[in-house]
């Protein structure tokens, strides 16, 4: 059952992906508490600090694909930008642009028969290519972030069923608990 990006993580057969740990449920929680040698309250303790870290995990994990899904959009406006320069170089043609200045404040431009553009990498980094260089530089960047997304996608739902399953688990622990010393009180005799 181990996807891509999983790996064998500890003696207990466990497994990640990429970093993210898996989540045990154990059907007997009376031989999970005896084999882990913890008490009831420790391992609630223990299944609430990995939710906790479940939870930090996720919000990354959220950010990071807000980021690429605001940054593909980008990239094929780019593509699209880079096609219309080739496009009217081809016809022969002015293109008129409008093009922002500083927030609010916009300039128009005729842009005439170049050969080249600029696109900026980021880190006040801009760097100029011809047209073809700049569409296999944004076609290459738009199928990673796609392929990132994809990973981010399966990574958050692994993470949601660790969360799950951790879930389910301190509930079972904490049931069993509860029932054991139902028992215990049900096997102490009452005076009367």
């Amino acid at each position: 059952m181990a996807a891509d990006g999983e790996s064998s993580s500890s003696s207990f057969g466990l497994m990640e992906r990429r970093g993210i740990p898996a989540a045990v449920f154990v059907e007997d929680v009376r031989a999970y508490l005896a084999d882990s040698g913890l008490e009831v309250n420790s391992a609630l303790a223990f299944l609430q600090e990995r939710l906790q870290q479940y939870r930090v995990v996720e919000m990354k994990l959220l950010a990071q694909q807000r980021d690429l899904q605001a940054k593909i959009p980008d990239i094929e406006k780019c593509l699209d930008i880079v096609a219309a320069l080739q496009a009217k170089k081809a016809a022969r043609e002015a293109l008129i642009a409008d093009f922002e200045v500083s927030e609010g404040i916009y300039s128009r431009a005729r842009i005439e028969d170049t050969d080249s553009v600029c696109l900026w990498l980021g880190a006040n980094v801009m760097l100029e290519y011809s047209f073809d260089e700049a569409t296999s530089l944004l076609q290459k960047n738009l199928e990673n972030a796609k392929a990132s997304l994809e990973v981010l996608v399966g990574d958050l739902q692994f993470l949601r069923d660790q969360v799950t399953i951790s879930q389910v688990m301190t509930a079972r622990i904490y049931n069993w608990d509860v029932h054991q010393r139902r028992l215990r009180q049900a096997s102490v005799p009452q005076e009367s």
